[in-house]
C-alpha cells in the first residue's frame, strides 16, 4: 500500500496517535497512517482561526461528500481520500464512522462553552471515540466488546487532552470544563480565560481527572482478554495518555506555566519498549488504569 501524502502528515505531526502505530505491521500500519491523516486533515480545517467559519464549515462539507465517494466506490478527489480509500474497501470502515468524526469537527466551529458532563461526552464521542471504532477494524478486532472498548478509551483520552489543553483552549475561546462544574466548584469563565490557578480550579480538575480514570478503568476491564494482542497500538496509546495524566496530577493540575506538560521522548521509547515486552512475553495486562 503506497501512501506517500498519509505518511507525509503522519510524519510531520509526531502526535501520540503516530507514535503508537510503531508497534503495527506493516500494512496495518500504512492503513492507520491514511485514516490518520484524514483526521488530521479535518481536524485542521476546523481549526484553522484565522479562516471563517463558513468558509470551514464549506470546506468540512467538501471533506463529507468526498470521503462519502471513497466509501461508495466513486472517485475521491482529495489526495488523502484517495490514499485512504483502499484501507475504507480493505477493512470495510463505513462512512457513517466518517459522517460522525467529521460532525464532531463541526461542532467546533459553533460551541465554545459545555453546559455539562453529558453534552461534553457527546463531542468526545463524535472526536476521539469514533476514530477508536473505525481504528478496531483495522487492528482485526472480532468481538462486540471491542467497540464499547473504543468509547471509553476514546473518551478517556479526549479528557486527558482537554485537561492538558486548558491555557491553549482558553487562548481561543474554547472552554471545554463543563459548565456546571466551573459553578460546582466556583471557577469563573473569567478566571480560566485569564489563565488563573487557584486551589478551586486544583480541584475541579482533580474531580474532571478522576471521571477520565473511570473510563480508562472501563476501558480495560470491557476489552476480551484474547483481543488485547491484536489491540497492542491502542493499549499502547493508553498508556501513553496514561502516564500523561499522572503527570498533569503531579503538577497539581497547573497547565498554566510556560512549560508545556508532556511526556519526553525517553519515557515515551521506554513504553513503547515495554509495550513490545509485553507482546512479546505475553504479559498482556493494561498499563493504564
Amino acid at each position: 500500500m503506497s501512501a506517500p501524502v498519509s505518511q507525509s502528515i503522519t510524519r510531520k505531526s509526531a502526535s501520540n496517535l503516530a507514535l503508537a502505530f510503531l508497534l503495527l505491521p506493516r500494512e496495518p500500519r500504512a492503513a492507520m497512517s491514511a485514516l490518520y491523516a484524514f483526521c488530521r486533515e479535518v481536524d485542521d480545517v476546523a481549526d484553522e482561526d484565522t479562516v471563517p467559519v463558513a468558509e470551514r464549515r464549506a470546506r468540512l462539507a467538501a471533506w463529507r461528500e468526498d470521503v462519502r465517494a471513497a466509501c461508495d466506490g466513486g472517485q475521491p478527489q482529495f489526495p488523502v481520500n484517495r490514499e485512504l480509500q483502499p484501507v475504507i474497501i480493505r477493512y470495510r470502515l463505513p462512512f457513517q464512522r466518517f459522517d460522525e468524526l467529521i460532525r464532531g469537527c463541526e461542532m467546533d466551529l459553533d460551541t465554545l462553552r459545555y453546559p455539562d458532563y453529558a453534552q461534553l461526552e457527546t463531542y468526545c464521542y463524535h472526536v476521539a471515540s469514533v476514530v477508536g471504532l473505525l481504528s478496531i477494524k483495522i487492528f482485526g478486532c472480532r468481538q462486540e466488546h471491542c467497540a464499547e472498548y473504543a468509547i471509553a478509551l476514546g473518551k478517556a483520552l479526549q479528557f486527558t487532552n482537554i485537561l492538558r489543553d486548558v491555557a491553549g483552549d482558553a487562548d481561543r475561546g474554547r472552554i471545554y470544563l463543563p459548565q456546571t462544574e466551573l459553578a460546582r466548584f466556583g471557577v469563573s469563565e473569567d478566571a480560566v480565560l485569564r489563565h488563573e490557578y487557584s486551589a478551586q480550579y486544583q480541584k475541579l480538575a482533580a474531580s474532571m481527572a478522576e471521571r477520565a480514570r473511570g473510563f480508562y478503568r472501563r476501558a480495560g476491564e470491557v476489552l476480551p482478554h484474547d483481543e488485547r494482542r491484536a489491540m497492542v497500538a491502542a493499549e499502547l496509546m493508553a498508556s501513553v495518555y496514561w502516564q500523561l495524566l499522572l503527570k498533569l496530577e503531579r503538577r497539581g493540575y497547573n497547565v498554566f506555566e510556560p512549560e508545556p506538560v508532556r511526556l519526553s521522548k525517553p519515557h515515551k521509547l521506554a513504553l513503547i519498549l515495554r509495550a513490545w515486552c509485553r507482546l512479546k512475553l505475553g504479559g498482556l495486562a493494561p498499563g493504564y488504569g
